[in-house]
């Protein structure tokens, strides 16, 4: 699976509603011990705080979706996109990778 996949499958992941279906894709997509920093969450760690933190913004943004925007750079084990949430945000995402799957983000607020 190429960068772009991987980083599209991320974004699938924080809109996906079925806790079991999220579950299964999540063990696809991130490491065990991924880590997920943003504004509100100051290096989140592994499945569960992950988890917890999806289920926060499935509360806060009800139906709303998070759709890549572009990858912008890749190199190494990095990669740089924007995101947008509907109509009402957006932003950019540093991507770091560990093999096949993402071990880390972090996302700023444009």
């Amino acid at each position: 699976m190429n960068a772009n996949e991987l980083i599209a499958q991320y974004f699938d992941l924080w809109n996906e509603r079925d806790a079991a279906a999220r579950e299964v894709l999540m063990k696809s997509v991130v490491t065990e011990d991924s880590t997920y920093t943003d504004h509100d969450y100051a290096g989140l760690r592994g499945y569960d705080e992950l988890t917890e933190a999806i289920g926060v913004a499935h509360g806060k943004f009800g139906d709303l979706r998070f759709s890549v925007g572009s990858v912008i750079d890749v190199h190494h084990d990095r990669a740089l996109c924007s995101w947008e949430l509907g109509t009402v945000a957006t932003g950019y995402n540093v991507v770091e990778f560990e093999g096949d799957r993402i071990r880390s983000v972090v996302a700023f607020i444009a």
